[in-house]
């Protein structure tokens, strides 16, 4: 996948404050703020640079307030390790352009395990026609 690079100045013109705080500063939305998910057949992209993420058959309500997946789309996210906040966390981002997207974790459920807990202003809904 091509790398997406631009300025921090064409992040901010592009994005919403809230987009570029948490995609950018790799910051984090608060709980329940993004409730506007559809539920018919559609792929989430990345706010950032339109690449595709998560379809919408891995989501699951996992009850923390912020959309959940249990597995991305092929080669679409990339993982670091994340020592903010004192603690170790595995930090998703965008494997196009790098925008943060939210935060993985072991306690998802099959087949995968996997618990992708996104911040719902990273994505952008994409409905399938």
């Amino acid at each position: 996948m091509a790398k997406i690079t631009k300025t921090d100045t064409e992040w901010r013109a592009q994005l919403s404050d809230l987009a570029y705080k948490v995609t950018r500063k790799h910051g984090t939305e608060r709980a329940g703020s993004h409730e506007d998910f559809p539920k018919g057949a559609g792929v989430f992209h990345c706010v950032c640079c339109g690449a595709p993420l998560f379809d919408q058959t891995a989501k699951f309500d996992s009850g923390t307030g912020w959309p959940s997946f249990y597995a991305p789309m092929d080669r679409a996210v990339g993982e670091s390790e994340d020592r903010k906040l004192f603690m170790r966390r595995t930090e998703v981002h965008c494997a196009a352009c790098e925008a943060h997207l939210g935060h993985v974790f072991p306690d998802g459920p099959e087949p995968t395990g996997l618990r992708y807990c996104m911040n719902g202003v990273a994505l952008q809904f994409e409905p399938k026609e």
